[in-house]
């Protein structure tokens, strides 16, 4: 059974920074999309960064370039989301999901098509 388990979420204010985790099990696949997604209250839910297992390369919504950083431990299965100068409209759960398929099309979509996510996390950023 695959499974996805988030961490690191949190209160902090305006310019502050958190670090998600998210830990992956039960899958074995080596060529795989991996990503945060996150959802605002009365809000769609949105892509915020991907990274793709084998070729490394990654996304990032516009938002959140320049603020957060994503990047991937292959050996202990975990991959993070570094976000900096974090703004009050940052405030959203943000899941972790994995995509079998190699493509950004997930990340792009808000979540189409991605086979597994986890519980999710909450953000507060306070102004």
């Amino acid at each position: 059974e695959v499974q996805l388990v988030e961490s690191g979420g949190g209160l902090v204010q305006a310019g502050g920074s958190l670090r998600l985790s998210c830990a992956a099990s039960g899958f074995t696949d080596d060529d795989y999309t991996i990503g945060w997604f996150r959802q605002a209250p009365g809000k769609e839910r949105e892509g915020v960064s991907c990274i793709r297992s084998r070729r490394g390369d990654t996304y990032y919504v516009d938002s959140a370039k320049g603020r957060f950083t994503i990047s991937s431990d292959n050996a202990k299965n975990t991959v993070y989301l570094q976000m900096d100068s974090l703004k009050p409209e940052d405030t959203a759960v943000y899941y972790c999901g994995l995509d079998r398929l190699p493509t950004y099309i997930g990340c792009r979509s808000g979540g189409l098509g991605m086979d597994y996510w986890g519980k999710g996390t909450l953000v507060t950023v306070s102004a």
